[in-house]
Parts: C-alpha cells; sequence; structure tokens
C-alpha cells in the first residue's frame, strides 16, 4: 500500500496590495495602528475585478510545476478547495483540468469549505492515494473574499487577502499523514456568511447572527468566532494527539491557519506555546482562508523552519463550523524554494 506524502508546494499571490497605510490614507477614521496590533495584519494582496479563484489557482499550478519540474500528466487526480468559485455550475475544477492541461482521464471536484478546507483536503488526497486508484494528486487552494467585501467595511476589509496555493501531494511507502480528526457543528452557520448567490431564497436565508454593521456581502461574528476557535481547537489537538499516542511535546511545529495574531495568541496561551512552535505568518498576506497553511508550510521551508523528519500537527478552523486536524511527517526533501513572485 502507498500513502499521501505532501510534496512541493507553490503560491500565487495577486499584484495589488493593500498597505494599512492606504486604508489609513483612505479611511481616516480608521485607527490602523490598533488594527494591526490585534489581527498582526498590515498588507493584503487583492484580486483585479478580472481575476477569479480559478485565476489565481492556474497560476499558483502553473509555478508548481514549472519550478519543480512537475508533469502536468502525471497528475491523476485534481482537488480545488473554494467559497467564491467561477460559477455555480460547471464545476471549477473542470474548468482547471482544461486550462491546465491536464489528461481528460483524470478525477476532478470542488469542495467548497474555508478555513478548515486544506487539512480537508489532504485528508481525501491521501485517501484516494490509499485506495491504490491513484499515484499524484494536485490540491489547489484559492480564495477571492475580497469580492463579498466592501470598502468602506473595517471588520474584514482589514483581515481578508486573496491568494492561492497548489500542493502536489504524492504516493509514499510508509505514511506521513495521520491521527485525522475533524470536526462540524452549523450552528456557527450564522457567524460567518454570505447569504446571497446561492438558490436559496433571500426571505429564507440565514440571517447574520447579529446586527449586520457594514454593507460588505460577506458578515463575520469575529467575538462568536473567537469563542468558538479557543473553545474546540485545544480539544482538538488533545484528540489528535490521544489518536497518535502521542503527547504535546513529540510535536515539533504546531501549524495553525493564521486567523488574526489575536486568535493565534489566545491559542499560543491555552496550548503552552510560543511563537517558535507556533508560529504567526500573516503580516504581509493576511488570512487566505484555505490557503493559509499551505502559505505558511512554503514560508517555513524556504526559511529552513522545516526539515525532513519533523513531526508536526496541522490544524484548520472556520467558517461552518468547520474544524480539522492531523499529524504530519515532513519527507519532501526537494530543490531549493524558489524566492515568492508577484
Amino acid at each position: 500500500m502507498h500513502y499521501g506524502a505532501v510534496g512541493p508546494i507553490s503560491i500565487f499571490l495577486p499584484v495589488r496590495v493593500e498597505t494599512n497605510e492606504q486604508l489609513q490614507a483612505e479611511n481616516p477614521d480608521w485607527d490602523m495602528e490598533v488594527i494591526g496590533e490585534k489581527t498582526g495584519i498590515y498588507a493584503r494582496h487583492i484580486a483585479e475585478p478580472n481575476q477569479c479563484a480559478s485565476d489565481l489557482g492556474v497560476e499558483a499550478a502553473r509555478r508548481l510545476f514549472a519550478d519543480y519540474d512537475v508533469d502536468p500528466a502525471s497528475i491523476d487526480f485534481l482537488l480545488f478547495c473554494t467559497q467564491t468559485p467561477d460559477y455555480p455550475l460547471p464545476t471549477t475544477a473542470c474548468l482547471l483540468q482544461e486550462r491546465l492541461g491536464l489528461r481528460t482521464t483524470v478525477g476532478a471536484l470542488d469542495f467548497n469549505l474555508g478555513c478548515s478546507g486544506f487539512v480537508y483536503g489532504l485528508s481525501l488526497a491521501d485517501g484516494l492515494i490509499r485506495t491504490g486508484a491513484v499515484r499524484r494528486v494536485l490540491l489547489i487552494t484559492a480564495e477571492t473574499y475580497s469580492k463579498y467585501i466592501h470598502p468602506t467595511d473595517r471588520s474584514i476589509r482589514t483581515i481578508f487577502g486573496d491568494g492561492a496555493a497548489a500542493t502536489l501531494i504524492e504516493a509514499h511507502p510508509q505514511p506521513t499523514l495521520s491521527a485525522f480528526r475533524f470536526g462540524t457543528d452549523g450552528t456557527g452557520a450564522d457567524t460567518l456568511l454570505v447569504n446571497r448567490g446561492g438558490a436559496r431564497r433571500p426571505e429564507d436565508a440565514h440571517q447574520p447572527r447579529h446586527r449586520q454593521r457594514w454593507p460588505s456581502d460577506l458578515y463575520m461574528d469575529g467575538p462568536s468566532l473567537m469563542s468558538f476557535t479557543v473553545a474546540a481547537i485545544p480539544q482538538l489537538v488533545d484528540e489528535v494527539l490521544r489518536d497518535a499516542g502521542a503527547k504535546r511535546d513529540d510535536v515539533d511545529l504546531y501549524l495553525l491557519h493564521q486567523a488574526t495574531h489575536k486568535m493565534l495568541a489566545q491559542l499560543q496561551t491555552r496550548l503552552g506555546l510560543d511563537d517558535r512552535r507556533l508560529p504567526i505568518k500573516m503580516e504581509e498576506v493576511g488570512n487566505t482562508v484555505s490557503s493559509t497553511l499551505p502559505i505558511l508550510i512554503h514560508d517555513l521551508r524556504r526559511e529552513a523552519r522545516l526539515r525532513p523528519a519533523m513531526r508536526n500537527m496541522l490544524i484548520g478552523f472556520g467558517v461552518g463550523w468547520s474544524w480539522a486536524g492531523c499529524l504530519w511527517e515532513e519527507v519532501w526533501q526537494g530543490a531549493p524554494i524558489p524566492e515568492p513572485r508577484r
């Protein structure tokens, strides 16, 4: 039997950058100094009006193919995680198959998950490889939340950035992904939602948990999300460790969805970890939803903070409410990682 192993990762960030200084100049009444301290975000990349999640994903995948000499014909399955698809139908993954020149014998599917999506994607890829049906899975995470955000929305315009990551999951003789744990609580659906654009009639749609103060299509109830996170994630960490028969000190790095600095700092305290073992790196990209974890892995590899044989934990959490975690052993020993390109 073969198992899934995380191979090379390439990222793509839109050229346009919104800095806190620009937002301050545009909105003199916003206290960007305080906002920056709380969020830990000082810049974010924003897609152009004609740029969709699939466009970002295509660029990330093409970089993966070029930078790591990956033959598109070797891909057996394409997974595309996004909450901003090009269309309600067809499946965006089908469009990506054609644009990337993948074989017509590949499998391709979208899955609509946000901040837990990368861990879910790894579990799907690992499962496909374990069946023996495939050997190489291309997992693309891409999001353009900015299209749901009104320019005057101080609460979320300062947090979310657009971006994409392409991750190659390859067959490996030993398991490197283990102890997957998942969680779902639909009672939190009203804390982070876009309730227009689907088939549900507006009068029947889920409504924001509290008064919607901003005109964005995207609504976020930050305090409720914070309460959910600090309650669910330490428990998830313990469950993953228990399933693996491991202790907290057996894990080298705890790689968590990069939501905001304030949220991660609370989790650091709850888990008794510091910046070295639970890194926070979102200053220049913001919260890129399902792409925060692969971007974090990409950056840590480039800085040589991730090395083969390191045992790490991956945790995603957020919209849904949805959360997921697993243990991951780094085994990739590829070529030097290129500097980020725009």
